[in-house]
């Protein structure tokens, strides 16, 4: 355990504010061997884009990342202000504990500070001590400060257990802390993890990093509950394969998406990042500022009534972000949409609501409470100089300051971007910020902070906006107006760029319209391959605007039309008529090219209250798809009304998720067709969705009864696995080129060929280049893959010929793993 050197703690002290305050913490530092005095312009410089403030009079002033090379050794130094000094607003800080960290041999120190946050008393007390030794000893994990009252607040372990030696090099946190308490949660049972004479709850992010669990801890996890043998013995297993280990993190977020550093070639002031997406950008810049949340400290009402409101907020909070989450889930993907669902899981999270009430209960306001809970938490996380907790940490401001303007007085100066082009500059962005994006107004993003795999990142790839992320805190110095250049592809950010390095920059932009306008040419050419098999390459999607898109982008036609979009984001059923209006716009969107047209499916993790549906243990071996269809065939004749009226506009066809028997598709069938004479409309295509392993073992039968099938990789891969995909341990290796899934493929297609009918596919494999050649070579005729993917994956398919993708595929279908078939050439 590292230990404070008492002489780099100076009680008594004064300081003129806060910048004085951080330069005598860091000369303190220096003195104790511990930084080059440099560093201490590099911990001023962070506190110009971060609040270091943590909460209870305590403030944790550090430098910026790039700037390590500045630290000799690990150490922490306290610079006590008895009087205080204000820091940001109206909050005064006593005791200034400057950090400087090579690596993560500081998290010690965090969590004893966390733990001085949760006693008000205890931070009161050493504001004013005179004892340094004091202060040492408490910060340091000593037991000199009121111990008896810790150890009464502190849950009782769960008599059944068992203890764990931590080998992880960095310790229990961020992956492998978010790891378990995403396993934890999947068990009813309490789940208890004691680290020394500290336990937390399992089920809490901010409970397990409060522990403190570094490389070589012994910890203790016990359960109690209907499911607690369960759930250690999945815990066990899963410290067994790995929980999540932070090098092989690394190692797949380098993988994907890697950004780059290429050296500048421009005249201009470079700001050198990484690159997060392609493309160049001119323009003025626009730095984003925050609104100001003002809350009352104390509250009007009774702690009753504060309390309603705080649960007020939080359903309303709860909504927003799963309206957010459907939004982006429709438009974006489930990667995306991930996003928003992680961010939920703060507003449940509980040490965080623990916090807030206790404020509550002691005479705060709501507001004052939360903001109080969340903010603390997020420094202690941001202070842990671990870029994913430093992403966990915007994701809990981000969620933070939702919650908080639904409880505020008022707020002052909410962030309005102009209304012409402009590139936008941040420290970061949050999820919140990026989702709202106009991509015809923000020319491009600069972020000081973030990665290729940040938020702003993915989202800026989405959205198709040049970006540049990690360009450090020179970026935020750029004054609002001043004319710079983006360079999303080379990673750099150029100021006051001479007119050589605009001419330069309008170039390049000039052959990116060019390869733009020739790739969009080419994805309305048909995915022919070389000896003359073509592969048809159609478009999942949602809603209208996805229909428009996926004409522009090449698709030729709809392998999948989620209906179940329809449902979502409301309180009450969709009627026939805005069921029929919505499916009619979409077909003629397409304008005669055909539409694969899915019954709902609902259930899974497609969940719609208004529905009414009991709850299940396990919701994807339950009433989902086609069962509940058949459950509730007054939904499922009114969907099929307004299908078989929107036909009149154009080609389409029926498909039936997640059939399972004969019987379900025979009398899903029945109903179809009674409501097809009821309409008076023309026959249709029936087809069904082979997603399910008994559905592949009964394909033979079930090619007799349909017009085509339609395979679902993403369920086909998890029933057939028995790995939940959303599992925090299984998911990656749930995945659709296992070989016992491609085989499941062969056999389904080897049956449709028997029968004369044809298959198709939808899911991750289908719009992944790779699997599309797999795919095409299994004889699957059609690809129904996401819209950015059309044109890749029809480049892919008129680059083979279908002998050579059999042969591939064939080779693939030898192999036993799956990260096997991804190693073939």
């Amino acid at each position: 355990m590292m230990q404070f050197k008492e002489s780099a703690i100076r009680v008594g002290e004064q300081a003129l504010d806060k910048s004085d305050a951080i330069a005598k913490v860091g000369e303190l530092l220096v003195k104790s061997g511990n930084i080059e005095p440099g560093y201490i312009k590099s911990m001023l410089a962070r506190e110009e884009v971060a609040n270091t403030y943590l909460g209870n009079g305590i403030a944790i002033p550090h430098g910026i990342p790039k700037d390590r090379e500045l630290i000799k050794e690990t150490g922490v130094a306290v610079l006590q202000l008895p009087e205080g000094v204000i820091w940001n607003n109206d909050e005064r800080v006593h005791l200034v504990v400057g950090i400087a960290a090579k690596s993560d041999e500081h998290l010690t120190i965090l969590s004893n500070l966390t733990d001085v946050l949760d006693d008000a008393e205890e931070a009161k007390r050493l504001a004013v001590t005179k004892d340094a030794g004091d202060i040492a000893r408490r910060l340091s994990g000593g037991q000199d400060a009121a111990p008896a009252a810790q150890a009464e607040d502190a849950p009782e372990e769960h008599e059944l257990g068992f203890e764990h030696v931590v080998t992880s090099p960095h310790g229990l946190h961020a992956r492998p802390a978010t790891a378990l308490v995403d396993l934890s949660k999947t068990f009813q049972s309490s789940i208890l993890v004691r680290n020394g004479n500290k336990v937390g709850d399992a089920k809490s992010l901010i409970g397990l990093l409060k522990l403190g669990i570094d490389n070589g801890a012994t910890i203790r996890i016990s359960a109690d509950g209907p499911d607690a043998e369960q759930a250690l013995e999945a815990i066990f297993n899963a410290f067994a394969e790995g929980l999540e280990d932070e090098e092989e993190a690394a190692a797949e977020a380098a993988a994907d998406h890697s950004g780059s550093t290429e050296v500048s070639t421009y005249e201009g002031a470079a700001i050198v990042g990484i690159s997060a997406s392609p493309g160049i950008a001119l323009g003025p810049v626009c730095q984003l500022k925050r609104g100001r949340i003002v809350v009352s400290e104390k509250a009007e009402g009774s702690s009753d009534e504060e309390s309603a409101r705080l649960d007020q907020a939080l359903a309303t909070a709860k909504a927003e972000l799963t309206a957010l989450h459907d939004d982006m889930l429709a438009k974006q993907g489930a990667a995306k949409a991930a996003i928003f669902k992680a961010q939920g899981e703060f507003l449940e999270d509980p040490e965080l609501l623990g916090k807030a009430r206790e404020g509550i209960a002691a005479g705060a306001s709501a507001g004052w409470a939360w903001k109080q809970s969340f903010e603390d938490h997020a420094s202690a996380l941001a202070a842990m100089q671990d870029e994913i907790l430093a992403a966990r940490a915007l994701d809990l401001r981000d969620v933070g300051r939702r919650l908080l303007k639904l409880l505020a007085d008022k707020v002052e100066d909410d962030p309005d971007l102009p209304d012409s082009p402009i590139i936008l500059v941040a420290d970061d962005l949050t999820p919140s910020d990026t989702a709202g994006l106009d991509p015809e107004q923000v020319l491009g993003l600069c972020t000081a902070s973030g990665g290729p795999t940040s938020h702003t990142a993915i989202i800026a790839r989405s959205l198709d906006i040049p970006a540049v992320v990690g360009a450090g805190e020179t970026c935020l110095a750029l004054k609002d107006g001043a004319a710079v250049i983006l360079d999303g592809t080379s990673g750099v950010l150029v100021s006051e760029p001479t007119d050589k390095d605009t001419d330069q920059a309008k170039a390049a932009q000039e052959v990116y319209a060019r390869q733009a306008i020739a790739e969009q040419n080419a994805c309305y050419q048909p995915a022919i391959m070389s000896d003359g098999h073509r592969i048809e390459v159609v478009a999942n999607i949602g809603n209208v605007e996805e229909a428009n898109a996926a004409v522009v982008a090449g698709g030729e036609g709809v392998g999948l039309l989620r209906t179940e979009f329809q449902f979502l984001q409301r309180d009450t059923e969709p009627s026939e008529d805005e069921q029929y209006e919505a499916i009619a716009a979409m077909i003629k969107a397409m304008n005669g090219l055909p539409m694969i047209i899915r019954t709902l499916d609902i259930g899974g993790d497609k969940d719609v209250p208004y529905l009414a549906t009991p709850e299940e243990m396990n919701p994807f071996l339950g009433v989902r798809g086609i069962r509940l269809c058949l459950l509730r065939d007054d939904i499922f004749r009114t969907q099929l009304r307004a299908i078989f009226r929107a036909s009149a506009h154009g080609p389409i066809r029926i498909m039936y998720p997640m059939i399972s028997s004969m019987d379900e598709l025979r009398v899903a069938k029945t109903i179809t067709e009674e409501v097809r004479q009821e309409v008076g409309a023309d026959p249709v295509e029936i087809g069904m969705m082979i997603e399910i392993p008994s559905a592949v073992m009964m394909a033979e039968d079930f090619a007799r009864e349909v017009d085509f099938f339609s395979i679902g990789t993403n369920d086909l891969t998890q029933y057939a696995l028995a790995m939940d995909r959303m599992h925090p341990q299984l998911a990656k290796m749930a995945d659709g080129l296992n070989p016992a899934v491609l085989r499941l493929i062969r056999k389904t297609v080897e049956a449709a060929d028997a029968a004369g009918i044809w298959v198709g596919a939808c899911g991750g494999i289908a719009g992944d280049p790779l699997g599309a050649q797999i795919l095409s070579g299994l004889g699957v005729h059609e690809l129904s893959v996401s819209i950015p993917a059309i044109a890749s994956v029809k480049a892919k398919i008129r680059r083979l010929s279908m002998a050579e993708a059999k042969a591939f595929a064939q080779r693939a279908l030898a192999c036993t793993e799956a990260s096997e078939v991804r190693a073939l050439k």
